[in-house]
């Protein structure tokens, strides 16, 4: 996926829709994509950036070797379909911004099930007064659901649990307390830690925070703690328990990545400077659409890289 360096540097001065017309970089798409779907991928690549003004301000080869790893994984960087993201990061060492690699929660769902091996994957919110009993030696989870939908969405969650089954009869789930889930978004999410973690959460929910400091509270873990929690299940439970395909092993091991036009990869860390977290941000909104919810975000989140934890 190398792009030749004369082209990188001149990566700032050239628009998207330019930089992939040059023939060099048709070249390097036809080698992955080839024949007409390099139309189709050209055309999902330059709407992928123009809907992400962060984005924009990308080198170009970075922008192309996240999508093009996208493509070989045959998924999507279409916002609407939230299997990957190419999520904007500062490179403080070379002074630009580059796009990272992140599987969506959707990829995952899209890689495992192609797979052929899973029968069954499910995530959930365990609401308030509904747990009875969970068994972590036996993975027996017992719940009273409550009934109504509506009191139900609106019951505060106390925990989460995800499973899967696959087809040959192996089961595997886990059960995570808010209180777990809530420790772990504060060691990896430096934005939810710096404006107050657990602390400023609760605060949020009981309506205690002034309207004019709500600006501090961008990170999705504030925004919506549940959403988050719940890609954390699905990745914690599939990539430790679950059968993973070749294509999905390669996916877990360059997510959360900058891949360079030299073939080489950098593995981003927790970062304790905030960026824009397109990827959650993208993520939850799809969140609120499934909900049938509707809800815009004026502001831009902090990225402190909050899926760093999804490497773990």
């Amino acid at each position: 996926m190398a792009v030749q360096n004369s082209l990188a540097n001149r990566t700032q001065k050239t628009g998207m829709a330019v930089y992939l017309a040059q023939d060099a970089v048709k070249k390097q798409i036809n080698s992955v994509v080839g024949g007409k779907n390099g139309t189709r991928f050209i055309s999902s690549v330059v709407s992928a950036v123009q809907t992400t003004p962060a984005l924009q301000e990308c080198t170009n080869p970075s922008i192309l070797s996240a999508a093009l790893l996208g493509e070989a994984l045959n998924l999507s960087p279409s916002p609407q379909l939230g299997q990957f993201y190419m999520v904007p990061f500062d490179n403080k060492k070379k002074g630009v911004k580059e796009a990272q690699f992140q599987l969506g929660y959707k990829g995952y769902i899209q890689l495992a099930k192609r797979s052929g091996v899973y029968k069954k994957i499910n995530v959930i919110s365990i609401k308030e007064g509904e747990l009875v009993r969970y068994n972590p030696l036996d993975e027996e989870l017992e719940v009273n659901f409550i009934e109504d939908d509506f009191v139900r969405e609106s019951t505060p969650a106390i925990g989460y649990y995800a499973m899967f089954e696959e087809i040959n009869g192996y089961k595997h789930s886990i059960y995570w307390s808010k209180k777990k889930m809530l420790a772990h978004a504060e060691k990896y999410s430096q934005a939810f830690k710096r404006n107050g973690g657990a602390k400023s959460l609760e605060l949020l929910e009981q309506g205690k925070i002034q309207e004019k400091d709500l600006w501090k509270y961008s990170s999705f873990w504030f925004k919506d703690f549940d959403a988050m929690a719940h890609k954390t299940m699905i990745r914690q439970l599939i990539s430790k328990w679950g059968t993973m395909s070749v294509d999905f092993q390669k996916a877990i091991d360059k997510d959360m990545t900058v891949l360079h036009e030299d073939g080489s990869v950098d593995y981003v860390e927790n970062q304790v400077e905030a960026e824009e977290n397109v990827a959650v941000e993208q993520e939850y909104k799809e969140v609120l659409v499934e909900s049938e919810q509707v809800e815009e975000s004026s502001r831009g989140n902090q990225q402190s890289l909050e899926d760093a934890f999804f490497a773990q």
